[in-house]
């Protein structure tokens, strides 16, 4: 009997955290989808699917998976660490042509972005080192330093003035120093100065690490904004994932090969996690080699009705093909999402924590096969909210 009393006190503080979520508007659930193309069906309603990561439509065309399946003999799966039996050809092909294509001198896979991040940063910093990280980085990074015990010093977003006076402040104070951002925000869709990284990261020597997540695939020839300034050279460590505008899954560390060889040794999520199952490494190559570094027919399709629904919403911090509409509290955002659903256009709700409070909105991510068309009664509609 106590026993049960227990355990009905110890839920019910879960069961309160929960009622709390519903009040501000914030508790998240699953949803149980379809796809038919661009479009998701959901309760047996189609729609424009308006919140996808897939930027270049590439999970979307069942050509492209059909051609590559009419062609492999290869596993499916790959039930062991890459450190044990996991290890084979798929994995160091697909490794090199990230390699040679950034002009880097190593890469090291990933099972994804969040693995990545957390096992680039709690494994390279300790008590000893420090951390300067835009505010608005991603959260698996902030979770990685947590784990790792370094100092995190936060400076305000893209303000590299801010950067600088932390640096001369604190930089000196510990041993090795990580200067951390992401070249595109997934958040606002505004693009960071990686030559001014740069030239900070030598000035106050220390490491430069760019998240290139969700540029990746797209600028550059698909190589990624550090690509396109021919920096790649330059930064540290690049962090890309496939699971985006590749269109497949996993992610993967790529640059100075020291770090390389220390993420084999020591990254956590690397060392001790299952490999990635060796189809989706095979198809992450194929994508990259015939439909993103062989072309830029889908990444100009993308940045052509990126700068059409851009001008549609002048007010967005965006430069590219993520687009905020910034609401300000959480009924809000919710509400108009809803509304927008009702219309046809599946676009979801951007609440705190994932971003500050009172910035809650609705992000569109677009891809080359949204119409202009599909555009303009997006944008009529959100007009009359």
């Amino acid at each position: 009997m106590n026993r049960g009393l227990k355990t009905m006190s110890m839920l019910s503080f879960y069961e309160e955290k929960l009622e709390q979520l519903k009040k501000e508007a914030n508790f998240r659930y699953l949803k149980n989808f379809a796809q038919e193309g661009k479009f998701i069906i959901w309760n047996n309603v189609k729609l424009l699917n308006l919140s996808s990561n897939d930027y270049l439509g590439i999970s979307i065309d069942n050509n492209i998976k059909d051609n590559f399946l009419s062609s492999y003999n290869g596993k499916l799966e790959n039930p062991s660490a890459r450190l044990l039996s996991g290890s084979n050809k798929p994995f160091f092909e697909l490794e090199n042509l990230i390699k040679e294509e950034l002009n880097v001198e190593a890469s090291l896979l990933f099972n994804s972005g969040y693995h990545a991040n957390v096992g680039i940063y709690s494994s390279l910093l300790n008590k000893d080192d420090v951390v300067f990280i835009d505010k608005l980085n991603h959260a698996s990074i902030i979770d990685g330093i947590h784990l790792s015990g370094a100092k995190l010093i936060p400076f305000n977003h893209l303000d590299y003035i801010d950067l600088e006076n932390k640096l001369k402040k604190y930089r000196n104070q510990y041993k090795n120093a990580i200067i951390s951002t992401e070249s595109l925000f997934s958040m606002d869709g505004d693009i960071a100065d990686i030559n001014k990284l740069v030239e900070l990261k030598n000035k106050f020597n220390s490491i430069l690490i760019i998240d290139e997540a969700h540029s990746f695939g797209v600028y550059g020839k698909g190589k990624g904004i550090c690509h396109s300034l021919n920096l790649t050279s330059e930064v540290d460590l690049i962090m890309g994932t496939f699971g985006k505008a590749v269109g497949s899954y996993g992610a993967f560390a790529a640059g100075k090969k020291t770090l390389i060889d220390y993420l084999i040794n020591y990254a956590r999520s690397f060392v001790f996690s299952t490999a990635l199952p060796e189809i989706m490494v095979s198809f992450s190559k194929y994508i990259l080699e015939n439909y993103i570094f062989s072309s830029n027919k889908l990444q100009n399709k993308l940045f052509d009705i990126a700068n059409y629904t851009l001008s549609k919403f002048p007010n967005t911090p965006s430069k590219s093909y993520i687009i905020p509409v910034i609401l300000g509290e959480n009924e809000k955002a919710v509400m108009v999402s809803d509304e927008l659903i009702k219309e046809g256009f599946y676009i979801l709700p951007i609440r705190y924590p994932t971003v500050k409070k009172g910035s809650a909105r609705i992000r569109i991510s677009l891809n080359p096969f949204i119409t202009k068309d599909e555009i303009d009664s997006f944008s009529k509609i959100i007009s009359f909210l």
